[in-house]
Formats: structure tokens, sequence, C-alpha cells
């Protein structure tokens, strides 16, 4: 009886920890989110959910303009320090209708969006 009381308990603090590692969003030791370095915004390519693999890393703080992005993606907002993305109708980050702070992600329809500014907080 003992034995089966240690092996359930065992169990239990081994899914315990899982259920962290899972829940605590980067799980990286180096601030990696789902493959999106720690200060970058990742852009995931079309219906890959979850995000696993970006396909595209801004790090620069201003607009970056979009090239045949359509459908779903996901865009995670790994900065620092309080950084925001947005997601913008127009090029170089005009009429920008998403507000990403840090650390979020969402999954969006790229199709009508044409760039993507990084925002010093």
């Amino acid at each position: 009886m003992r034995r089966i009381t240690r092996t359930v308990a065992a169990l239990a603090l081994a899914a315990a920890a899982l259920t962290t590692v899972e829940a605590g969003g980067a799980g990286a030791a180096d601030g990696a989110w789902a493959g999106c370095p720690s200060g970058a915004v990742c852009v995931y390519p079309q219906d890959q959910d979850p995000a696993v693999s970006p396909s595209d890393v801004y790090w620069s703080y201003g607009a970056h303009n979009l090239s045949g992005q359509y459908g779903m993606h996901w865009v995670l907002n790994n900065q620092t320090g309080g950084a925001h993305a947005r997601l913008c109708r127009g090029s170089g980050g005009a009429d920008c209708v998403y507000d990403l702070s840090s650390p979020k992600g969402v999954y969006y329809d790229l199709g009508p969006i044409n760039s993507i500014t990084l925002d010093r907080p």
C-alpha cells in the first residue's frame, strides 16, 4: 500500500511540474517563446497552429512592411521592457488596427495587414 501511495505522489508531482512549464509561457531559459527569441516580434507561417517555428523575426523599432502574408498567422510579441507591436492596414505603419502588448500573441488574418510596427515603451 505504501508503494502505491509513493507512486501516486510521484506521478502527481511530475504532472504538476509539466503543467507549470506549459502554463509558464516562454519556458526556455533564454526567454525564447515558441521559437521566437527574447526581444523580438515573430510571424509564423500561415495556418501553423500552434506556433512552432517563425517565418519572420523582427528586432528593430519602427515599421516593417509585410509581403505575401495572407490568411491566419500567429504573431508573437516577445519584446522586453513593455514594448508593443501593432498590426497596421497601411504600409509604413499607417492605420494600425491591433495593439499587441508584450508578452502576448494573436492568431490573426494578415490578408488586410500590410505592416507591423515595433514600438518603444
